[in-house]
């Protein structure tokens, strides 16, 4: 009876604590929630990360392409993180069960390479992948989380998919945001959604990621179903068989073979 009547008060002060909380204060702790529940010490530490499995293209929600695939990704390390608008990882996505074709993206550039050479991509798509992994929940939490001027802001609760979601907007020094839905029991973040001009039609494209189906990998948990959707159309979706993190990763994975043939780049 005593230990009911004190676990009832404890959960009172803590609702109550909670309640007074400031928008930005529940942002803050709701984001820190989330790194925990991603493996906290161990997520903030990994190194580099192996993804496999099958890649699926769409275009208005129908499927044009499907392969298998591999995506390498590389963090530049625990050194300055809070350069505003640096990129630090590099990543390689390969096709092909023997890795035929592959896209590489660097900070310092991307490229398309087969057994042609190494094509540089235009620099929209270049430019449209550093901004998605800027405004990436995972690489926030891995890289970007003490930069100055980075704002959370608790913006309510909801549904998503039938489970209540706590929603945070997370702003950058540039007011670049992303809004990012926490699963309420688990943590984890569920879908994030942000906004990117399009400069064809100069209005802008809503860019929605779900996250799905976490395992536990070395200490970190990590979506094994990533799906991408444009104003509401599916247009990537990778479902991984195996999640692999701080593997002894060759360099080359990650830079362009001294005697490549250098093609024309794409418009």
């Amino acid at each position: 009876m005593r230990l009911g009547v004190v676990l009832a008060l404890a959960c009172s002060a803590v609702f109550c604590a909670r309640a007074q909380e400031k928008p930005a204060e529940r942002g803050q702790r709701l984001v820190t929630e989330a790194l925990q529940a991603l493996g906290g010490d161990a997520f903030l530490r990994m190194e580099n990360r192996v993804e496999t499995g099958r890649a699926y293209s769409f275009y208005r929600s129908a499927l044009t392409g499907l392969d298998v695939a591999k995506i390498y990704t590389r963090y530049a390390g625990r050194g300055d993180t809070a350069e505003a608008g640096k990129l630090r990882v590099s990543e390689r996505e390969a096709f092909g069960k023997k890795e035929e074709a592959a896209v590489l993206f660097t900070p310092e550039g991307a490229w398309e390479l087969s057994f042609r050479g190494a094509r540089p991509l235009a620099d929209e798509r270049y430019a449209n992948f550093k901004d998605s992994t800027l405004r990436s929940i995972f690489y926030i939490l891995h890289e970007r989380l003490h930069e100055p001027g980075l704002t959370f802001m608790w913006q309510g609760a909801d549904m998503f998919e039938n489970r209540p979601v706590e929603i945070v907007s997370i702003a950058d020094a540039d007011n670049q945001t992303v809004t990012v839905y926490f699963s309420q029991s688990e943590k984890l973040p569920v879908r994030q959604v942000f906004r990117r001009r399009n400069p064809l039609y100069k209005d802008f494209d809503t860019e929605t990621t779900v996250f799905a189906n976490y395992r536990a990998v070395g200490g970190v948990k990590w979506p094994f179903n990533i799906r991408r959707e444009r104003n509401g159309d599916k247009i990537y979706e990778m479902f991984s068989e195996s999640v692999e993190i701080d593997q002894r990763l060759p360099d080359n994975l990650f830079t362009l073979p001294g005697n490549v043939k250098m093609l024309p780049k794409l418009d």
